[in-house]
């Protein structure tokens, strides 16, 4: 675990680097003038003029080079200051704090959702491979994976909020805000975990400790319990790490089509008013985060697997 746990640290070091590099290249190469960009998100665009962009020109230094800019951005990682937004002077560790947690808040909803949904369907269909409930299964999670997140999001929309009208389009503040944003991303998570949960079930099931557990007199319930569960959990834990990749992309879309306020709505809203240091605070927060749920799926296959602690 010393092992696997420094990987992770050193992959942390690595995505700060890669991630301060690539956002601030990539928003210095955007079209258009970022003068008038951050000139339009602190005055609004019917107070934009020349002078104002000329103004904000001037007192950013945008038209020097972009070396020094980046290189004070990682000497105040250094000292863990994120800086503060050209655009509403706030200091950027102060509103991703505000916004992380909503993110938070949506990601792990969307995440016990897809717990209860696809592990238990994928299990079932392991059960009885080539079976009825398998192969509708297969068909439905096929789909749902192929979706994009907004596609899946305004399909949950016109069917929950606009055709049945039980459930707000949009919006934050009340527990059934949260519904739509959430499931939205639950099932795109579920259709993998259905599959990765049938693949182990149907593994487990054919074993010859899986049938000696029958032959001893258990019922299913007791060999699955006892002989199952477990040996099936890992494989399903172990994808989460990849399935975080899903929530975290999945967070940008969603929470902007919902207007939920999280971190992934106030990069995309950053990124429209070429706020780098906003941009490179909630990004580099969102590629930390991956690092350190991989760490936890890490650490909870080490508890639940005892082969890999004798090892």
């Amino acid at each position: 675990m010393t092992r696997v746990l420094g990987y992770r640290l050193f992959q942390a070091l690595l995505v700060a680097l890669t991630v301060g590099v690539l956002t601030f290249i990539m928003v210095r190469a955007l079209p258009g003038d970022m003068a008038y960009r951050i000139a339009a998100g602190r005055y609004g665009y019917d107070m934009v003029n020349t002078d104002a962009a000329n103004a904000v020109r001037t007192e950013l230094g945008l038209d020097r080079g972009g070396a020094a800019a980046l290189g004070q951005w990682f000497w105040d990682l250094i000292r863990f200051d994120l800086g503060e937004s050209v655009v509403s002077g706030e200091a950027v560790i102060d509103e991703v704090r505000h916004q992380l947690g909503h993110t938070v808040e949506l990601a792990l909803a969307a995440v016990l959702l897809s717990l209860l949904i696809g592990p238990p369907l994928g299990i079932l269909a392991g059960l009885r491979p080539g079976g009825v409930i398998d192969r509708g299964l297969l068909l439905v999670s096929s789909t749902l994976r192929a979706l994009p997140h907004f596609v899946v999001g305004l399909l949950l929309i016109i069917v929950l909020a606009t055709g049945m009208g039980v459930l707000p389009a949009a919006g934050h503040g009340e527990p059934q805000n949260l519904i739509l944003p959430a499931l939205t991303l639950a099932l795109g998570l579920a259709a993998v975990s259905s599959r990765v949960a049938r693949d182990a079930m149907a593994g487990v099931a054919g074993s010859p400790y899986y049938a000696f557990g029958r032959t001893k007199g258990l019922s299913e319930a007791q060999v699955f319990r006892r002989h199952g569960l477990r040996n099936v959990s890992v494989p399903i834990v172990t994808y989460l790490g990849v399935q975080f990749i899903y929530l975290i992309e999945g967070v940008v879309v969603v929470e902007t089509l919902f207007a939920w306020p999280g971190i992934g709505h106030a990069l995309a809203h950053a990124i429209f008013a070429r706020d780098v240091p906003v941009i490179q605070g909630t990004a580099l927060i969102m590629g930390l985060m991956f690092v350190l749920l991989n760490a936890v799926v890490d650490l909870a296959c080490y508890l639940i697997d005892p082969r890999r602690q004798v090892a």
